[in-house]
């Protein structure tokens, strides 16, 4: 157990790569209550999200979900989140869940509301929410003893709401950090210890495993997810991260649209990469990333010995003319260079 953005969390139950491959292989499941749920109401809900979201909310039908970021007013990420479009309300007007990070809760908060603006109402049930992320190619089988809603039939970034293990309006989504399929489940706080007890009678004939935030950082860079704080944050604009497919720049003016525009059009100077070593040294935030010649390029943002691929492997920022895959790098450890490969994103095909 560990802290983690004011909650004590599990890092790990039995253990990493334990955890990991039950979720690459049959089913896990990570208690995931601390993230940040708020609603947005109102007939003006679109339009605020339009200027507050990089992606575009008018895409969104009832029952489906965007990803996308939170850009500032400077070109950078204040966070990513899914934006959730729930049935509209019975005057009319659009009704969204967000769903954003725990450690940024606070400020995203602040931000959303400070550019509140027309007929818009925010409520934060953060505190009321809990999270269940049933993961993996089993996850359905699991989960489908314990609702009517036919699962099989929501499309990837949709959901649906229906009674889970006995509890009403609670809303099952087909999301995941993991890249290997599953759901993520909402409900209120006093149901949730019977659903995931409910879960692990159930599972048990499927190898489910609880899994924690160690495993679920293994599963998500494996797959090239960002994590924010590491490879995404105020400084870094979704076009360096590889997040120009969720910054929508047609759909009209937001913030730092401007910036993203010229972003597009003339390059950035840095880019985020994935790249794997070749002798069995794990990269880790901020080490160096050097060329051929032994210049300084770019930074680790994230790395880990892949339980899937057991090789190390990584993610960070490196000039732009080195992005391509291919490019032989050097990452330095411990005042010493080890030779690496930019390769592409996912690491791991599944």
């Amino acid at each position: 157990m560990a802290e983690f953005a004011g909650y004590n969390m599990p890092i790990s139950y039995k253990g990493i790569i334990d955890e990991h491959k039950a979720v690459r292989n049959n089913v896990g499941v990570f208690d995931v209550s601390h993230m940040g749920e708020f609603t947005v109401k109102g007939k003006d809900a679109e339009a605020f999200l339009q200027n507050l979201t990089s992606n575009d909310v008018s895409a969104l039908r009832p029952g489906a979900i965007q990803y996308s970021c939170l850009p500032n007013k400077t070109g950078g990420i204040v966070d990513d989140l899914l934006v959730y479009r729930m049935d509209d309300e019975a005057d009319g007007s659009n009704s969204y869940l967000l769903v954003v990070n725990a450690g940024n809760m606070s400020k995203d908060w602040e931000w959303i509301n400070a550019h509140k603006s027309g007929d818009v109402r925010l409520d934060d049930i953060s505190e009321q929410t809990a999270l269940l992320a049933i993961q993996g190619p089993k996850a359905t089988a699991v989960l489908q003893k314990l609702t009517s809603i036919n699962l099989s039939e929501i499309p990837y970034y949709h959901f649906r709401i229906g009674t889970v293990a006995g509890v009403e309006n609670v809303i099952v989504s087909a999301t995941g950090y993991t890249g290997s399929g599953g759901f993520e489940v909402y409900m209120p706080n006093e149901h949730i210890e019977k659903l995931w007890d409910q879960l692990f009678d159930i599972g048990d004939e499927y190898g489910i495993m609880p899994a924690g935030l160690g495993a679920r950082d293994t599963l998500r860079l494996e797959m090239g997810f960002c994590l924010y704080g590491n490879d995404i944050d105020e400084t870094t604009s979704p076009m360096e991260a590889g997040l120009g497919w969720i910054t929508k720049l047609k759909k009209g003016v937001f913030n730092s649209s401007e910036i993203f525009k010229d972003q597009k059009e003339v390059g950035v100077s840095k880019k985020l990469i994935g790249f794997k070593l070749k002798e069995r040294r794990v990269p880790r935030h901020d080490y160096r990333i050097l060329n051929e010649e032994g210049g300084l390029i770019g930074r680790v943002t994230s790395g880990t010995m892949s339980p899937s691929l057991e090789y190390p492997i990584g993610m960070g920022y490196v000039e732009t003319k080195y992005a391509m895959p291919g490019t032989v790098i050097q990452i330095e450890i411990n005042n010493k260079l080890f030779a690496a490969e930019i390769v592409k994103i996912p690491f791991v095909q599944l």
